[in-house]
């Protein structure tokens, strides 16, 4: 049974940054990013290695823009979508913060925003968590699909996984915050809607993304046009027109207030991207670039916000299994000054 958990002490996302690599600078987002590398390979001899480096850099830009040091970390919830999440753990091996490796596969961002905050409303006042969250294109693409130099035709449903990641620093709430809070959370269950082609993630994603957003409006009483934006994480130009179908058949209509990560990272025009971008990272950078200073600068006055993620492996894939999705959900307002 779904619960959804009320912050008595609302949750301040205080400062974020945003990575992102050479397809991610050029899209509509990318003048805004903290920082991004032309090559990829962010000094970096591996791709894997590279979305390590990712991984540390954006965290470092945010802890910058706080004022903060590694050292003044309380927690670091950090995920990835390579094997045993290593690409979280080498990048922040050397930082010595109390560390929670996740995983969600795309939906890492929105685990990650809802296990910081619910720590931080049982922690001492003081404390301070981050959550980073990345993906890299090429080291993803060759773990779960095939080697990018075998230059296979992808179908028009396939997404372009993001070289990405976004850093987020949280806190209880004070009184002198005026950032984006942290209101209500849920998790998600898992759906399986029986795809098991791992070029159409958006369709298997999108039967658990409109599970929560269904389940999540019930148990609080709201209605779609309660909020500003209701933000999918990674469905694309596929899922998220399945997850407006299925939600309508459930009297639910979101045409309005829909916006998905994967259709506004890059320009679905000009890039060949197909159905849209993906990946961990994409829901975080877009977040940090987007939606965060929208809600700071009055733009959004609350938004539903949920990373969805395709729960599969190399091995499950090869060996038929469908791919099961997961969305869980936060609620994020505007802090009071910026309330409409």
């Amino acid at each position: 049974m779904q619960k959804v958990v009320t912050l008595q002490k609302p949750v301040s996302v205080f400062a974020c940054a945003a990575v992102g690599g050479r397809e991610e600078a050029r899209g509509p987002l990318g003048a805004g990013l903290d920082f991004s590398d032309e090559s990829d390979r962010f000094g970096q001899n591996t791709w894997e290695l590279a979305e390590s480096e990712l991984s540390h850099t954006a965290l470092t830009l945010a802890l910058a823009r706080a004022n903060l040091s590694h050292a003044d970390l309380s927690y670091l919830f950090a995920g990835d979508l390579q094997n045993q999440c290593v690409a979280s753990s080498h990048a922040h091996l050397e930082e010595e913060i109390p560390f929670f490796g996740i995983y969600g596969a795309c939906s890492t961002c929105t685990e990650g925003l809802t296990l910081a905050s619910l720590v931080l409303t049982a922690a001492e006042d003081d404390s301070v968590a981050a959550v980073v969250t990345t993906s890299h294109n090429s080291a993803a693409e060759r773990q779960f699909r095939t080697p990018i130099e075998y230059g296979g035709q992808r179908p028009p449903t396939a997404q372009w996984t993001a070289t990405a990641g976004g850093a987020f620093l949280l806190r209880r709430e004070k009184g002198a915050d005026r950032v984006p809070r942290v209101t209500r959370v849920m998790a998600g269950i898992m759906r399986d809607g029986g795809i098991s082609d791992p070029f159409n993630m958006g369709a298997a994603m999108a039967p658990a993304a409109a599970d929560s957003i269904k389940s999540f409006l019930s148990l609080v009483g709201e209605t779609p046009g309660d909020y500003d934006a209701i933000v999918t994480g990674d469905l694309g130009d596929e899922g998220s027109e399945l997850l407006k179908i299925l939600l309508k058949r459930e009297g639910c209509n979101i045409d309005r207030q829909h916006l998905d990560c994967g259709k506004l990272l890059y320009d679905l025009k000009n890039k060949d991207c197909h159905a849209g971008g993906s990946g961990c990272g994409c829901s975080a950078a877009t977040l940090a670039l987007q939606f965060l200073p929208g809600l700071t600068d009055g733009t959004y006055r609350k938004i539903l916000f949920l990373s969805t993620g395709a729960l599969m492996s190399p091995t499950s894939i090869q060996q038929g299994k469908s791919i099961i999705g997961v969305a869980p959900v936060i609620e994020l307002c505007a802090p009071e000054s910026g309330r409409r």
